[in-house]
């Protein structure tokens, strides 16, 4: 396994048939799905821009563009319920969950909602109620 292939081909075999194929339309040609996945999780799981994942995967404009598009069709969520759910049966998730109870307050001035104070005519308004 070279250091750009990250999914194996079992994993490939489960999400395989949730991804864009081929329509048969004349245009550009279609990219090996493979590769243009490979190359998003290149890219996530070393935290970089898009402009500097490894020419190996493809241009970066068509990796861009089919995470956009998964992710609004809901692809990556299907492919992530795919592989859980195999992960879950083979029994290699621990559903263990830890709840972080920190309370972090922010102090009425950080936010920035625009309110109404009274300011200086709420002092003359006061006048006539001391009197």
């Amino acid at each position: 396994m070279s250091r750009y292939q990250l999914l194996s081909d079992a994993q490939w075999l489960l999400i395989e048939n949730l991804l864009p194929s081929r329509t048969g339309k004349r245009g550009r040609p279609f990219r090996d799905a493979r590769q243009v996945i490979e190359g998003i999780v290149y890219r996530y799981r070393c935290g970089i821009a898009w402009r500097d994942v490894p020419k190996v995967f493809g241009p970066w404009q068509t990796m861009w563009t089919w995470h956009r598009r998964m992710s609004a069709d809901g692809s990556w969520d299907r492919v992530l319920g795919r592989l859980l759910a195999a992960a879950d049966g083979a029994g290699a998730i621990d559903w263990a969950i830890s709840v972080d109870s920190t309370i972090a307050r922010a102090h009425q001035h950080a936010t920035n909602i625009t309110r109404h104070t009274g300011g200086w005519v709420e002092l003359h308004e006061s006048a006539g109620r001391a009197a």
